[in-house]
């Protein structure tokens, strides 16, 4: 799943290099062995390794990455990722560009993706998004995020015809 709206198709491109470095090394098969921390990968692509349980839904933020796209990868475990675009949400703690963050306000009105172990959302800039959430019970969670730089094509997309 690749949640968006329309008018952004035409900005990224999935199939570029840091996509794919991002995608072979999550194809590894000793992810639940790695340490808790940051890896770095090629192409300014870069992975952290989170173990943590769930928790209630109420207790977190909405997010999003100006810089970054994210793919959330579930390695162990499962849990409940909000989603909505991030158009129109009230920050709650403004953008923090070390960390390339802003958290908003809750939502009158979002959805939610369920992970389960080897899934992934890939989450854009546009995509306000609250991930750790539990989805029936609290749960273990091994989870990759990866980090893929953003590069957008709406200039080039715009100059071949597309708007």
């Amino acid at each position: 799943m690749v949640f968006g709206t329309i008018g952004t198709q035409y900005d990224y491109d999935f199939t570029a290099d840091k996509f794919q470095i991002a995608f072979a090394f999550l194809d590894r098969n000793d992810l639940d062995r790695l340490p808790e921390g940051w890896i770095n990968l090629d192409g300014g692509v870069r992975a952290s390794v989170q173990h943590y349980t769930t928790m209630d839904a109420k207790t977190l933020s909405f997010e999003t990455h100006e810089r970054y796209f994210d793919i959330q990868y579930l390695v162990e475990g499962k849990e409940k990722i909000g989603v909505c675009t991030r158009k129109g949400l009230a920050v709650k703690v403004p953008y923090e560009g070390a960390n390339d963050i802003t958290f908003y306000e809750e939502p009158p009105l979002s959805g939610e993706v369920l992970l389960r172990a080897r899934d992934f959302v890939i989450l854009g800039p546009e995509d306000a998004h609250k991930p750790r959430c539990i989805a029936d019970t609290p749960t273990a969670v091994i989870k990759i995020v990866v980090k893929v730089p953003v590069q957008i094509k709406r200039l080039l997309g715009n100059i071949s015809g597309h708007n």
